[in-house]
């Protein structure tokens, strides 16, 4: 998987360079393109969010800069909190769930967390400018310059709807592209065909993101920033393989603990507009797991908890050390106990990498 799936910053593929003319069908199709493109199955798009594309996609406000960031990037991990992890299903709190999403006890799992990369990242600069003097334009008094927004009608939201969108499909496109080179890695490890690895994807979901849905109050813009969409059984918007027991919700947690698999709830669709937490949360800054990081053999303590971590440099494995983070189990116990979200499995970490 680390030589396969490129990681860190400027992290870009030799092999998958896209000219502007297919980077634009990436902005506009999403995960469709990687899998008309030979990068999965297209049964598989049924277990996305949203079937991995946003309608409203605009490529002509994506920037030229974001164009030549993306054009490398798709397939690989960022940095930070990004990484792509082999875990285990440690344990199992509701079997019938489980079973929906084909989880088991004992059963190997890759998790990936990772996003639009530089293209995104270029798409918020750009319109985080435009953002500021667009506040100031509609009379909207910030508490603090990070806020800044325009009227989701206006000239300035409906041109960032459709930029962040692109970015979106780029991000869903790139996700399903390194699952793709996921299963070609374990099936060159194993020595058999990548259809003969039996991985499927349970879900893929976004965290970062605004979207227009629909609720008992109406149609909203909901925003989710470091938050994740948890809609109950029965929608129409879950996938009709979970239709009876609700859309599955991931929850990271740390490199050296483990992470979750929830269910989405009635009470959350009623009660948060059908949003719950995304991960753990930091308890320190970069800078601080960096100080607290020094004098410690990281990847080696790793190692003594049986995880092995392969990361692009080890300054990032320092920020991501498991102590930095709260213990997700609390996270999700809080979650769980609010009906927020059903508790499903919890996955403990084999091996990770780190951008």
């Amino acid at each position: 998987m680390y030589q396969r799936v490129p990681t860190g910053v400027g992290a870009h593929r030799r092999d998958l360079t896209l000219s502007p003319t297919d980077l634009r069908r990436v902005l506009e199709q999403g995960a469709g393109w990687a899998t008309r493109n030979g990068f999965g199955d297209p049964a598989e798009l049924d277990r996305i969010e949203e079937q991995g594309r946003l309608p409203g996609a605009n490529p002509d406000l994506v920037s030229t800069r974001a164009f030549e960031r993306g054009s490398t990037q798709l397939g690989t991990l960022g940095s930070g909190n990004h990484f792509a992890e082999v875990q285990y299903v440690a344990e199992i709190y509701d079997e019938t769930i489980a079973r929906a999403f084909g989880l088991y006890k004992d059963q190997v799992t890759v998790m990936i967390h990772s996003g639009s990369r530089g293209l995104g990242h270029q798409v918020c600069e750009d319109h985080l400018r435009v953002m500021i003097g667009a506040a100031r334009k509609y009379g909207i008094e910030l508490p603090d310059r990070q806020l800044c927004c325009a009227p989701v009608t206006s000239p300035e939201g409906e041109a960032y709807m459709g930029a962040m969108a692109a970015a979106a499909n780029f991000a869903f496109a790139n996700r399903q592209v390194m699952s793709h080179w996921v299963r070609e890695s374990v099936a060159a490890a194993l020595e058999i065909a990548p259809h003969r690895t039996g991985i499927d994807i349970v879900y893929d979901v976004c965290h970062n993101i605004a979207k227009i849905e629909e609720f008992p109050a109406g149609r909203l813009c909901v925003h989710r920033k470091g938050s994740t969409r948890a809609y109950p059984p029965g929608h129409p918007q879950t996938p009709e393989a979970y239709r009876d027991v609700g859309q599955p919700v991931l929850i990271p947690g740390d490199m050296g603990r483990y992470s979750y698999v929830l269910a989405g709830t009635e009470r959350a669709f009623r009660e948060t507009f059908g949003s719950t937490c995304h991960g753990a949360g930091r308890r320190w800054s970069r800078g601080q797991a960096k100080r607290a990081a020094k004098g410690h053999a990281v990847i080696k303590e790793m190692e003594s908890r049986g995880v092995t971590v392969m990361a692009a440099g080890v300054a990032t494995v320092a920020e991501e050390m498991p102590e930095a983070y709260k213990d997700v189990a609390d996270v999700v116990r809080v979650v769980h106990e609010a009906g927020l979200a059903c508790r499903v499995a919890q996955l403990r970490p084999i091996g990770v990498i780190k951008g």
